[in-house]
């Protein structure tokens, strides 16, 4: 009696957990690459630390076939003055190398330099005085060469 009512309570609580996820989950489907693509690379905070979490945990997203490789931040040094820009880079190698595979990179270059300034500048902001001014000064740097290079 116990197993044939645990095995549809089970089932119930399973379906009640799978329908409260959020719609971009890993187990979302493959179809919605795009959206998924989008929401990991826009210029807020929130958008950075769901890349974040997403690149901790690949595996969950393997179905979706992302590009997850980097060189952090080409021929320029990842963490320059002792900033660490390597995590910007990271992310914005992700949808350099995502949207070209998909094709829609030319329609989302401006963003994705935008996002990278927008994550160079929040690391910035964890200093103050001249460390914070020369962060910034760096910060605008490698936005000005990945927006006339990149």
């Amino acid at each position: 009696m116990r197993r044939r009512l645990a095995a549809p309570l089970l089932t119930t609580v399973l379906a009640a957990t799978a329908a409260l996820l959020p719609a971009a989950s890993a187990e979302a489907a493959p179809a919605d690459k795009a959206a998924v693509l989008s929401s990991w690379t826009q210029t807020s905070a929130a958008s950075h630390q769901a890349f974040t979490a997403a690149r901790a945990d690949r595996d969950a997203w393997s179905a979706y076939g992302f590009d997850w490789s980097t060189d952090y931040c080409t021929t320029s040094p990842d963490n320059p003055f002792g900033f660490p820009f390597s995590p910007a880079c990271a992310r914005h190698d992700f949808g350099y190398r995502n949207y070209r595979a998909i094709g829609a990179f030319d329609a989302n270059k401006a963003r994705l330099d935008d996002a990278f300034h927008a994550d160079l500048k929040r690391v910035c902001a964890a200093y103050t005085g001249f460390k914070r001014t020369s962060c910034d000064a760096t910060a605008w740097t490698y936005y000005q060469a990945v927006d006339k290079l990149g």
